[in-house]
């Protein structure tokens, strides 16, 4: 593949995450007030796109309630300031098994499965520009945990979305999830031009290296668009490797909780890290307006 630079770029933020980080920096939001203010924060310093879960406002905890979404949506709507929405749907896919001697029955208490409508409903009551689609089942890091999305829960959380008018964000740990997805593009599940996001790092998905970097790449259609991030120290690596094969740009605190070695960031700074690294290497980072043109978005009121 010749290389092929983007000069126009957009940044994502991710905002929080659900993973178990909340114990582990002051700066990683926990309530709808504090999620929607780090977005609006990470949006004046520079990213056009803030993706966003939400939290138990007191243990911080992962949780997908309609009402929680419902507040970051309304918060960040009446900002003084612009910004793409992003809501997760990844959330309602999570299996704990028992032991590896007895598997069954599973972890009741950690396991969160919900059905296509039930996963769906926040997206369908907040109308986010973009929603996330997880596109394939892995096991994802904790021993005995598996983030479950079968083909079938795919195609009709994604003919959801698309009926909704809300952009499927496809997210792709693995050449495997952009092979699936491919597929419900040719199903026309999923409009031509997609978005997909490459998820480089992720235990166990597809590592970060470099050869399998440019292996996700290449598997991605010329017609579609696509970001690309790494967790922890690679961030702001990949922010510029995604710049340089012709891709757009994720950080936050979802996947990297430090500026430098020691040094525990905010959402704004790993955006300003980021806009800086982009600006440097000679491409200009686009605002929230260029953005939807770029992806064919519209920016709607919840319901």
């Amino acid at each position: 593949m010749p290389l092929a630079m983007n000069r126009e770029v957009f940044i994502t933020c991710a905002v929080t995450g659900s993973g178990s980080s909340q114990d582990r920096s002051p700066h990683v939001p926990r309530s709808p007030k504090q999620i929607a203010d780090s977005a609006i924060d990470a949006a004046k310093a520079g990213a056009a796109i803030v993706h966003c879960h939400v939290r138990d406002p007191e243990t911080g905890k992962p949780r997908r309630d309609v009402h929680l979404y419902r507040e970051v949506t309304e918060r960040i709507r009446a900002a003084d300031v612009d910004v793409v929405l992003n809501l997760t749907a990844g959330m309602g896919g999570d299996m704990v098994f028992g032991s590896p001697e007895n598997p069954l029955p599973l972890n009741e208490k950690a396991t969160d499965m919900g059905g296509a409508t039930n996963r769906v409903e926040h997206v369908r009551q907040c109308l986010p520009e973009i929603c996330t689609l997880d596109c394939g089942t892995m096991n994802f890091a904790e021993a005995d945990y598996v983030m479950t999305n079968t083909p079938g829960m795919l195609r009709a959380m994604g003919a959801m979305m698309t009926a909704l008018g809300v952009k499927p964000e496809i997210e792709a740990f693995d050449t495997g999830h952009l092979w699936f997805a491919k597929q419900l593009v040719e199903e026309k599940v999923l409009d031509p031009d997609a978005l997909v996001q490459l998820c480089m790092g992720v235990p166990w998905g597809a590592p970060d290296d470099l050869n399998t970097f440019m292996a996700m790449v290449n598997n991605v259609p010329s017609n579609w668009n696509w970001s690309a991030f790494s967790i922890g120290r690679n961030q702001m690596a990949y922010a510029a490797a995604a710049v340089l094969a012709g891709g757009n740009v994720r950080v936050g605190l979802e996947d990297n909780l430090w500026l430098d070695k020691g040094v525990l960031a905010t959402n704004a700074q790993l955006v300003e890290r980021a806009v800086s690294i982009v600006s440097n290497m000679g491409a200009r980072v686009i605002g929230p307006d260029e953005v939807r043109k770029k992806l064919n978005l519209t920016k709607r009121a919840p319901l």
